[in-house]
Parts: C-alpha cells; structure tokens; sequence
C-alpha cells in the first residue's frame, strides 16, 4: 500500500497542509474517464484546467497529500504567465511574486555582463516573475478544486498501467490498496523520475553533464535588487559557478558547483552548507549578515528529451517527457508550453471534432522544442559547468578577456527560456498570405500582445478557442465568413470571430469587438489593409494568417489546423 508522507513539511515560511487521502472505498463506482493525469504539480495542474477550460474532465492523481518540498522552480517568465493566465492564477502570481528583467555576470568583483530582457508598453507581464513553486502550486490546486470537471485525488500513486487498442488500465495504489480506472487517455506529468516512462521502458536522448549544484534556500535580509547574479570562477569556489536569486518572503536562492570529486550527500551536510553560504556572502560583502536555512537539494544538470511524446494511449508532458538545465529558466516554463500545446488538441480528439493523428502534432511540435532547447541549454551548460578541459580552457580565455573587452560579455548569454515558434508545423496553412506579410508574427509564432486600453490588453481576450482576428472598419463579417465559422461549431469546433475594428460601432457576425482606434494591434501584427485576418489556435499560436480572407481559405485552414490534411504518414 502507498503511504505518502502524512506530515507537514519544515519549512520556516512556507505553511504546509496535509490533505486526506482520496480512497476508493468511499466512491465504489469507477467509469471509464476521459482523460486521467497522473502528476498535481504545476504542468499536471495546467494541463487539467486548459481541459475543463475546453469541456474535458479528468481526473488527476498526486500520489503526496501535500504540495511540493522546497521552492523548486522559482521563475516564471512573461509567456508562462500569458499561459497561467489563460487557466485563471496569473493575477495571484502577479500580487504575491517578484518581477525582474536583468541579469548580471560577475567576475573577479566586476560585472562583465547585464543582460536587459526587452519589455514595452504593449506587454501586461514583466519578462520574468520569482515565486516558489509551492505557491504556483497552491495557486492552481485552489483553481483545480474550483472546478466541477476535475476530480482531484490526493494519495493516488499510479502503479501500473495496461494498454488496450484505444484506452489503458491504470492501476493506482493508495493508503488502502490498490484500485484500477480505465482511461481514454492517461497524461504523464509524474516528473524527471517519472515512474510511467520507467515502467513502459523508454529511453530519453541527449545528455548528461557531471557537474552537480547545491540550490541552498536562506532567509536573510540583503539590499541587492531582484536580478539574477551569476558569479564565476569565486576563491572559494574556484573554476565553478554561483547563481543568486531574491524569492518572495525574505529568500535568497543560492546555487553553487560542487567540485567533481565531491559526494552530494557530504555536501548537504549543514556544516558544509554554512561554510560555503557564509564564504559566498563575505565575497559580495555582506560577511556575518545572519542567515537561516530553509531547504536544500542537489541536482545534475541534464539535457534529454524522449523522441516521442505519445505512446498508445499514454501522453508525456513537463519533466516526464523531458529533462532541461535550469539555466536559462527552461524546466518548468517548458512544461507549461508542453500543457497548453497538448490540452486544446487532446480536447479535441476526445470529444470527436479531430482525428488522433492531431495528437501526433503535439509529439513533433514539442519534440521539435526540446531539442532545440537541448541545443541551446547545452551551451549554457558547457559555459556554466565546463565538461572537459578543452571546454574549461575556452570558458576561462572568456572570463579573462571580458575583464577588459566588452565584445566578450555576450558569450554569458544565459539564452533565456522563450516560446517555441512552430514554422514547420503541419498544423500551419499551406494557402494564406504569411510569406507577403512585412511584419507580425508568422506562422507557428505566439502571439504578440497588444495594450488596448489603460488595463486591457489582447491576450485577455483570446486563447481557448480557434480565434479569428478579421480586421476591419466595415458594420459586418461578410457573409460567406459567418456561414464557414458556423459550420466549423456545428460540427463542434470551438471558433470565435473577433472584429478588430476602429469605429465605435458594432460589427454584425463577430462573436467579440475589440476597439483599436490608434492602430497598435494593427501595427503590431502587420495590417494595412481593409479585410486582412489572422486565425489563432486554441494555444494562441499563429496557424494563418491574410492579407485578404475568403471562405475558401478560411475552410483549408481550419482543415490544416485540426490535422484532417496531414498526411497518412504523418498519422
């Protein structure tokens, strides 16, 4: 029998709960379900409110009775929060964690590089926003048991799972024993050890590094702004590397480079934590400043995605389907593309409207997004924990040159998590207008936001659904436009006209009027003409977009974005 950890975890500013556990007793009867997720941390979490956002129940399965230990992932950038907005927690996110947009590479006691991440007027959220992960957590557990299509299961272990030709047998091990559900789908968000990807035996590709880092969570009060400091190659930590990030409630995140022939558990030891703790602080000037310790781990930077995300029935998602270097903000600001980009098409396929060879583009898509993140964290990786000599003797000819020549501080470019564009998508029209347009986002791209108002900016109006931004200064969507948008919700498929428009009245056909009498959005997306249109996927990403649209068009691209012209093969 699972028995998951009963009682509250230390913590000296986190308050931990420990909820009951679901059992089966109490609810004997056991339908086949949808949809189940296995895994309540914030990828699972997503993924199961984009669901119910899109008429989907689940059931999601966490096999604790409480959130997760330590702060975790800490960082959250502007497109993880455009997506948490989306599922409703944004906002608390936005009052309770700490907002920052530079970061700052130092060595020898001097900054040799800052970096600026770009923000304007036309962005709601800043670039990047610290909060510990049991926060999110809580943010979206509360949302989660909000609503009536998520049936959530504390101390629900999956066990084992048995693939028939189109559902499985999970079997979920509890406090009492043992139950099994069937479902259509089970979704895989159970982690980096995920027990599912063990027991199916798959193999991840990429690789791994030696270099390990303690992350060392402390309370201390400390007058440094919310940015991230990297320092390198410090006396009392020579050849290796330390990050520093303020959390919310008076944490400073601490990470540093072990020695490689150092044992990880000697190195949690506290007398061992304090001695290097207390080294890091005289190096930035703050000797003696009284600190305490919160949590602390050990991990190895990785860099492996599986090839394939669908398996049968089974669907990986997050850490399940791949593991990132932290560096660069890359785990959990994947994973929450991972959600988004896998519930829209799995809604679909479960309620009828697309075929499952729509799941297959979920695979590729982010499959595709992996290795290119794999490409880009191993640089990181490779600059941040040198792997070999060569890499190491590079690594130092920079960190000397950089003291004297700024032209070098670009190459500690921690190349920061950003949204994957699917331009190769199959899912991307083969008959619009994206290669006349001059400006905007293409095809694949996510969206650029765009304010509207003093607080009303774009992305609060669209995601969720396929979104057809027709812009226009006409009274009416024509005709033949309204009558392909309502033959596509006939047959299910949930699709809204949005009129941009300058005027003041109203546009007959559209589902949704949004004033843009200054021109921004059409700045931004390039539009210069009467009639031009983009149309957004239920994850907000490009998938067409016109010049001039008429049905015809509408109706080819609709077909491409649901996966009914992929190719056979593609299936």
């Amino acid at each position: 029998m699972h028995q998951p950890h009963a009682q509250p975890r230390p913590s000296i500013y986190y308050r931990y709960q420990v909820h009951a556990p679901w059992l089966a007793s109490a609810h004997p009867a056991q339908p086949r379900h949808p949809v189940v997720i296995a895994g309540a941390g914030p990828v699972g979490l997503t993924a199961a409110l984009e669901l119910a956002r899109q008429g989907v129940a689940c059931v999601v399965l966490e096999s604790e009775l409480q959130v997760s230990e330590g702060s975790r992932a800490i960082v959250f950038t502007r497109r993880s929060m455009e997506i948490l907005q989306q599922v409703g927690v944004a906002e608390r996110v936005s009052e309770n964690g700490l907002p920052w947009r530079c970061g700052n590479s130092i060595y020898r006691g001097q900054r040799v590089y800052r970096m600026e991440a770009p923000h304007d007027d036309d962005d709601r959220f800043h670039p990047m926003i610290n909060l510990q992960q049991q926060y999110l957590e809580e943010y979206l557990i509360d949302a989660a048991l909000a609503h009536p299509l998520i049936d959530f299961r504390w101390g629900n272990r999956v066990a084992e799972v048995v693939q028939e030709a189109d559902f499985a047998h999970v079997q979920v091990d509890t406090p009492e024993g043992l139950y099994t559900l069937q479902a259509d789908w089970l979704v895989a968000c159970d982690g980096a050890r995920s027990g599912i990807r063990s027991a199916m035996g798959l193999q991840m590709e990429g690789a791994s590094y030696e270099g390990r880092f303690v992350i060392a969570d402390i309370r201390i009060d400390l007058p440094l702004p919310t940015e991230r400091l990297a320092y390198f190659d410090p006396d009392w930590n020579p050849g290796n590397t330390i990050l520093m990030h303020r959390e919310p409630h008076g944490i400073w995140r601490v990470d540093y480079q072990l020695p490689l022939d150092e044992d990880p558990q000697d190195a949690l030891r506290p007398e061992s934590l304090k001695a290097r703790i207390d080294a890091q602080l005289a190096m930035i000037g703050f000797a003696g400043t009284p600190w305490r310790m919160d949590w602390s781990s050990v991990y190895s930077a990785r860099a492996l995605t599986l090839p394939d995300y669908v398996h049968g029935s089974v669907v990986f998602c997050g850490d399940a389907a791949h593991m990132l270097p932290i560096f660069g903000v890359r785990g959990a600001n994947t994973g929450f593309q991972d959600a988004q980009a896998l519930a829209w098409r799995l809604a679909l396929v479960a309620r009828g409207v697309a075929p499952r060879a729509l799941l297959a583009t979920y695979s590729s898509e982010r499959v595709g997004a992996a290795r290119e993140i794999v490409e880009e964290a191993g640089k990181s990786t490779r600059f941040m924990a040198p792997p070999t000599r060569g890499y190491r003797l590079l690594r130092d000819a920079v960190l000397s040159l950089s003291l004297s020549e700024p032209f070098v501080g670009p190459l500690y470019h921690w190349r920061t998590s950003r949204p994957h564009a699917y331009e190769q998508s199959p899912l991307n029209s083969t008959h619009d207008d994206n290669a006349l347009f001059e400006a905007g986002p293409g095809h694949g791209a996510p969206p650029q936001n765009v304010r509207l108002g003093a607080e009303d900016f774009l992305l609060d109006h669209v995601g969720g659904h396929f979104d057809l931004l027709y812009f226009t200064d006409g009274a009416a969507v024509p005709a033949p436009l309204q009558a392909t948008a309502a033959a596509a919700r006939a047959r299910g498929l949930p699709l809204r006209i949005v009129a941009v428009g300058r005027g003041s009245g109203p546009v007959a056909g559209a589902d949704l009027l949004l004033q843009d009498s200054a021109g921004r959005c059409r700045a931004r997306y390039g539009v210069a003409a009467e009639g031009a249109a983009y149309l957004l996927r239920p994850d907000q990403h490009v998938c067409a977009r016109w010049l001039a649209l008429d049905a015809a068009r509408l109706q080819s691209a609709l077909d491409s974005a649901l996966a009914i012209s992929v190719p056979v093969e593609s299936r």
